[in-house]
């Protein structure tokens, strides 16, 4: 029964695989917004990547309907988090989670069915969160750069600021000196007001956009000297030494909550470990002979 097991699931995996890459290789006509993402990220990506994208695209329109509104606007709003990694859309991760889910499925029942669970439960785990852990990722790693990038920044806004240019304008200048993740944020809000977008809202955007408290106090600052007309240089140096300080005080929590962390590993593997080696050394130097002394 095994064996007409594992030769029906090899003989469903053989036949996706070859409509996998018969899919791949048709010109088929794609909805437009899949066309779009796939034109968008087709530079940022890998060939492996864009294969996948390409062999899943046909199946994201149902992997959104079965995800619901809700949870395709809660994974978008991740995505624009994560910064659109490697030109990461909702249409490629739909693309993305199917292709991974199906692998997964395939190659965990086929484990499972053979006796292997702990290879059949890392497969399914695979095709359930690979998809997602891009995106998780992305989101830490950009979260960080700018936390690091955020008060240098303001640092040098209110210098410009100072000079005599206004908001506007000293924004654009010092973000086109900038690059990486912050840099990007700030083009995308600049651009939005550029198209009509009121400022209010393209800040509120940006604070959308991302998960730092950093850039939300940011945001709220500028908010409120705009409505108190407070100095904005004043606003944007007194912000910065706030997050330097907020920044240090996070530092010292995390080295805080290393140390506990520190004894136990030190507690567990390297203090057994160290009176073994003791009690061996000791044993091995005495010249005692056990042998005797239990009456062998």
């Amino acid at each position: 029964m095994t064996g007409i097991l594992l030769a029906a699931l090899a003989g469903a995996a053989t036949l996706g695989i070859f409509l996998g890459v018969r899919m791949y290789r048709a010109d088929a006509k794609v909805p437009s917004d899949l066309a779009l993402a796939l034109e968008v990220g087709a530079g940022r990506v890998s060939a492996t990547g864009s294969a996948v994208d390409r062999i899943g695209m046909r199946f994201a329109p149902l992997v959104l309907r079965l995800m619901g509104q809700r949870r395709v606007d809660a994974k978008r709003r991740k995505i624009d988090m994560a910064g659109n990694p490697g030109g990461l859309t909702i249409d490629r991760y739909a693309a993305r989670r199917a292709v991974y889910g199906a692998f997964g499925l395939v190659m965990g029942l086929i484990f499972l069915s053979a006796d292997s669970p702990l290879f059949g439960l890392l497969t399914l785990a695979f095709g359930a969160l690979a998809a997602d852990a891009l995106i998780w990722q992305a989101v830490r790693d950009r979260k960080e750069v700018i936390d690091r990038t955020l008060p240098d920044f303001l640092d040098v806004l209110a210098v410009v600021v100072s000079a005599g240019l206004g908001f506007r304008q000293a924004l654009d200048r010092v973000s086109e000196k900038y690059e990486g993740p912050w840099a990007d944020e700030l083009r995308i809000t600049l651009r939005q007001m550029d198209m009509g977008v009121p400022r209010r809202q393209a800040f509120d955007e940006l604070r959308r956009r991302n998960a730092s408290e950093q850039v939300a106090q940011f945001v709220s600052a500028l908010q409120q000297g705009e409505e108190l007309g407070s100095p904005i240089a004043d606003t944007l140096i007194q912000l910065a030494t706030d997050m330097r300080r907020t920044d240090a005080q996070n530092s010292r929590r995390r080295a805080a909550k290393t140390i506990p962390k520190a004894t136990m590993v030190t507690l567990v593997f390297m203090l057994p470990a160290t009176m073994i080696l003791i009690g061996t050394g000791m044993f091995l130097g005495s010249g005692t002979n056990f042998g005797s002394i239990l009456g062998r």
